[in-house]
């Protein structure tokens, strides 16, 4: 090839990828004026398949797929904590971003994150957290995180202590893997939803991650789990000590004058916890931490 050649051909690229990045710009435009905000009606991509877009790329897919990826926590930082909001194209994004990019591990975890919390804190589709989970290790079956937050999806959100476990047991047979993967697998084998086990994946969760908002997310949980904990064990000293008075204690300082407890119980923001009319305990009410309450049902998987 001869140096005028060589030069003609770096001169097109150089032309090139401007128009491209102006496709690309064009293309994410477009897609920005269909996804309305939080107060708007139906929302809708204008493009929704990840085949469609891979045309698009020209050999570009992981930079769309990055493009894609923004769009993501974008659309999720814009609708959370936001009353009345809906994440009808969460999914779709998502699932865009990962067909574009099967490698991009921090869009299926944190985009688990985005689809399984409910209210306000997300889609509350953990089935579709699930689903996006297992794209991902079925593309990356060297990385045991994915099947760690596999096992937690099950656990915390499904209620399907079996899968939950088996995920943690696949996991653990990774070279790579901590060893308290296979200790996740045994313990919830053994003892499914118990407080103490929900403990220990949330403790692992916060020694974990490095991104702050989910370290927080862990903590919260672990104090409601604590307060959980402790609440369990106050009214099983309130039964005892209505036995033996033959009433219900109106205070934990009636507990400690019938020798039932040592001193006064307190919650993780150091509050001592209360007892209603039926002598059931509860927490301060000064209190910020929430305990966390199992729905009634658990959610249905994804069809």
């Amino acid at each position: 090839m001869t140096s005028v050649s060589a030069k003609r051909i770096s001169w097109v690229a150089a032309a090139g990828i401007p128009l491209l990045f102006a496709a690309i710009a064009m293309l994410q435009g477009r897609i920005d004026a269909r996804i309305p905000t939080p107060a708007a009606g139906q929302e809708n991509l204008i493009l929704s398949s990840a085949a469609l877009i891979k045309k698009f790329s020209l050999g570009y897919e992981p930079l769309l797929a990055d493009i894609y990826w923004t769009r993501s926590v974008q659309y999720y930082g814009d609708r959370v904590g936001v009353r009345g909001s809906k994440f009808d194209s969460l999914w779709p994004l998502l699932d865009i971003t990962t067909e574009l990019d099967p490698k991009m591990i921090v869009a299926y975890r944190f985009g688990a994150i985005f689809l399984a919390e409910p209210g306000l804190g997300g889609a509350d589709r953990p089935d579709l957290a699930i689903v996006l989970v297992k794209r991902g290790i079925a593309q990356n079956p060297d990385n045991w995180e994915l099947n760690a937050d596999l096992g937690f999806l099950y656990y915390w959100w499904m209620r399907d202590y079996p899968a939950s476990s088996q995920a943690y047991l696949v996991g653990s047979r990774n070279p790579k893997a901590p060893p308290w993967l296979g200790m996740m697998a045994a313990r919830i084998a053994q003892k499914g939803g118990s407080i103490q086990t929900s403990r220990m994946i949330w403790s692992q969760i916060y020694d974990t991650t490095r991104d702050p908002t989910v370290r927080k997310r862990a903590l919260e949980m672990l104090k409601g789990l604590k307060a959980q904990q402790d609440e369990e064990q106050l009214n099983q000293l309130a039964e005892t000590y209505r036995q033996r008075m033959g009433r219900n204690p109106a205070s934990t300082e009636e507990l400690r004058s019938a020798g039932l407890i040592g001193g006064t119980p307190v919650d993780p923001d150091g509050f001592p916890y209360v007892f209603n009319a039926n002598g059931e305990s509860k927490l301060n009410p000064k209190s910020t931490v929430s305990i966390p309450r199992e729905p009634k049902t658990p959610p249905q998987p994804f069809k």
